[in-house]
């Protein structure tokens, strides 16, 4: 094999990821050429509307998945928490590599922290997430949808749409794009659970290829490997979706898993809450069975009313 052909998006962080793994593969594979296939997913194209009502995750990973099924590229990078839990066939997620912070980060040119913002403060997210979990915490602030990329949601903020926004910290990092924001303050896991794969990148391959996938599996760091799974394995029993206010983070220290899972109405109340602490060589279905102890709770029914109410401005039809 002389090349390989790597499918990412064109968004900055995006081609950030695929550089890096890019230069990944050229350092311990010098043989081989690496090229970029440089795909607009229709998730950057809609920008106007919150993720939940263009369809989920699965349009940031769908136009790039289909170019692999076309034969026009051999793996993928994809930022883990946009890829959905369902693998198209002839595709295969087969490596993740090691996560760094997964943490997320209030941003702000007016307070210093989350705890400093006065009541009515408008603070900008479309996640349903950290909608369910600001609104937990603080009920008196305003929560107002946020899109766009991330150079887009930071002029929004300094041009003063909101008062603070919430992203995530490991792509402000790779970008260099904190050290413009005045006041910056990162939340703990316990403030603010991340979701699904957060700080992490999948690489999926085209199946039946020995040569890619051995590539593929140099990449992959088994500790990350292992808390994605539980991570993946809780949100596909589960059923969660983008209208679904739904954290999921599994952490690994010193051989022991700590597994955090929230869920809820998006404005922050009827909130059921899990934390688990287990050795890792126990937790080959970590993920399903807590989900499943939820599910006997009433968690499906409890998602499926936080879905009827899950911008209900936009979608007054699901009500």
């Amino acid at each position: 094999m002389k090349k390989i052909t790597i499918a990412t998006r064109v968004s900055d962080l995006a081609l950030w990821q695929a550089y890096h793994i890019k230069e990944r593969i050229e350092t311990s594979y010098p043989e081989i050429e690496v090229v970029l296939k440089k795909i607009v997913s229709n998730g950057d194209k809609i920008l106007d509307k919150p993720l939940a009502l263009i369809g989920g995750k699965g349009h940031f990973t769908k136009e790039l998945e289909d170019a692999m099924l076309r034969g026009e590229a051999d793996i993928a990078v994809h930022s883990l928490k946009d890829v959905p839990t369902y693998i198209p066939d002839g595709l295969e997620l087969v490596a993740v590599t090691q996560r760094q912070d997964q943490s997320d980060v209030f941003l702000s040119h007016k307070f210093m922290s989350l705890d400093s913002l006065p009541k009515g403060a408008v603070v900008g997210t479309t996640s349903l997430r950290r909608r369910m979990q600001l609104l937990q915490q603080r009920p008196d602030l305003k929560v107002k949808d946020l899109r766009g990329n991330v150079n887009t949601r930071l002029r929004k903020l300094s041009e003063g749409q909101y008062d603070a926004i919430i992203l995530a910290w490991i792509g402000l990092n790779r970008l260099d794009l904190l050290k413009d924001i005045p006041y910056t303050e990162k939340l703990s896991l316990d403030m603010m659970i991340p979701p699904m794969g957060q700080a992490a990148l999948g690489i999926e391959i085209v199946c039946g290829n020995e040569k890619i996938r051995e590539i593929a599996e140099s990449l992959k760091d088994e500790d990350t490997y292992a808390c994605t799974q539980i991570e993946r394995q809780f949100i596909s029993k589960i059923g969660a979706g983008c209208s679904a206010p739904v954290a999921c983070n599994a952490v690994v220290n010193a051989g022991e898993v700590t597994f955090r899972v929230m869920l809820g109405f998006p404005d922050g109340t009827n909130i059921m809450q899990e934390k688990v602490v287990k050795p890792l060589s126990e937790c080959n279905n970590l993920g399903e069975e807590l989900a499943k102890k939820m599910i006997d709770a009433g968690a499906l029914e409890l998602l499926d009313n936080a879905a009827k109410i899950a911008f209900k401005d936009e979608m007054p039809q699901r009500l």
